[in-house]
């Protein structure tokens, strides 16, 4: 499914240059649950940004399902981000404004789906989530816990091939998170292919398969999970 082959990031910072990836060379197949794990600045959210298509690599070959997603134009990025791919951050990122219901919605808006149907497969996975009856309430009326249950039902609006998920534990309490990951490994078991980064052993160790990530590298790649 995901196939990149010595790819680079590199920031500029002033007169310096920083590689945030040096390198990298990494397969994930369908169907796969992956943790990239690594301390901060290792790398491991550059890769998932570009792997996202949230930005583009330096240097390298990134191929999504024989695609080559670093030859799309910025419309086709766009696309490709919108069509292919669902995304959970540590933040929520939810619209205060917006209820439940309407965040999940926001996604299929922009891909133009009707509004009847967008309302249907709203509803239907804010209760695949556990939280139809919560529906009309707006962020501010909802936990933690709650939030993130429709962050991750927003990614699934427009049924992404990959769910990418950027400490998405990181501001919940361990049994709240726990209850995330558990939906995770929900959805993997239904066919999703997932990759989450965490810099937490515990939270990689639920997934299938650990990519740990030191000074823009991968140092080791196993399949010692618990998943």
């Amino acid at each position: 499914m995901i196939q990149i082959e010595d790819l680079t990031k590199v920031y500029r910072m002033g007169d310096e240059e920083v590689a945030a990836l040096a390198g990298v060379s990494l397969r994930i197949e369908r169907g796969e649950h992956v943790a990239v794990i690594g301390p901060s600045g290792s790398g491991k959210s550059s890769l998932m940004n570009v792997l996202g298509g949230l930005d583009r690599p330096t240097g390298g070959h990134y191929r999504f399902e024989g695609e080559d997603v670093g030859q799309f134009d910025d419309d086709a990025l766009a696309g490709f981000r919108r069509r292919r791919i669902g995304f959970v951050f540590q933040s929520f990122q939810l619209l205060p404004r917006l209820t439940a219901l309407q965040n999940v919605e926001l996604p299929m808006v922009y891909a133009g789906l009707p509004r009847t149907e967008r309302r249907e497969r709203a509803t239907a996975l804010l209760e695949r989530v556990g939280l139809g009856p919560r529906k009309s309430h707006r962020p501010t009326q909802l936990s933690g816990g709650q939030q993130q249950r429709v962050a991750i039902a927003r990614s699934l609006a427009n049924n992404p091939d990959l769910l990418l998920a950027d400490e998405p534990t990181g501001a919940l309490d361990t049994q709240t998170g726990q209850e995330v990951l558990a939906l995770f490994r929900e959805l993997n078991a239904g066919g999703l292919t997932v990759v989450l980064v965490t810099h937490d052993k515990g939270v990689a160790d639920q997934a299938h398969r650990r990519v740990a990530f030191l000074d823009g590298l991968i140092v080791s790649d196993d399949h010692g999970g618990k998943a």
